[in-house]
């Protein structure tokens, strides 16, 4: 008898929840987007689809990862159009329950930021009515798993200059670029 199942522990629930995941290619390079029942939990981009699939264990340890190419073609199909041309959006419900109150905070207020517009973490940081924190809502956007769809490549150092991007600066210029081109 599986040990976890015979405890009727919130914890149990938890550590099995399935997510299912496929990876596709995008002109980023390889992103890989995970699903719950209440929405896309991940989106990943990276050059190796190993490496994707390894940081997405990391990311829900104790969790059931089921890949499901055929499952989620319409969510990759989306994010890739969305890579291409930001201008179209990228409407798909998400699943932030992995963060913490204040990342929820800070990753909510990210969603608010249009296509084409950058903000300085200081001046995020002043939204959420933190005037001394923009080193912690760096820190909630560098826990962000949702890539594109919490959009924290929109965020930039006081000084304009791109920082911290868990993708890659290359990454997050050439989405700026394509955004600011719309």
């Amino acid at each position: 008898m599986n040990h976890m199942q015979t405890h009727g522990t919130a914890a149990t629930s938890a550590a099995l929840e399935t997510i299912t995941y496929a990876i596709g290619q995008s002109a980023l390079g390889n992103i890989l987007v995970a699903r719950s029942p209440i929405g896309v939990r991940a989106i990943l981009i990276g050059s190796d689809a190993k490496t994707l699939e390894q940081d997405l264990a990391n990311r829900f340890p104790g969790s059931v990862l089921i890949e499901d190419e055929a499952g989620l073609r319409d969510d990759l199909a989306a994010i890739a159009r969305f890579i291409e041309t930001p201008g179209a959006g990228l409407d798909l419900p998400l699943d932030t329950r992995h963060g913490t109150p204040f990342q929820q905070r800070v990753w909510e207020a990210l969603r608010t930021i249009p296509c084409g517009v950058t903000v300085t973490y200081t001046a995020l940081a002043r939204r959420l009515g933190m005037p001394d924190g923009a080193r912690a809502v760096a820190t909630a956007c560098a826990a962000n798993a949702i890539a594109l769809g919490i959009p924290c490549h929109r965020v930039l150092r006081a000084d304009g200059a791109l920082s911290g991007y868990r993708w890659g600066i290359e990454r997050k210029r050439a989405l700026l670029e394509r955004e600011a081109a719309i």
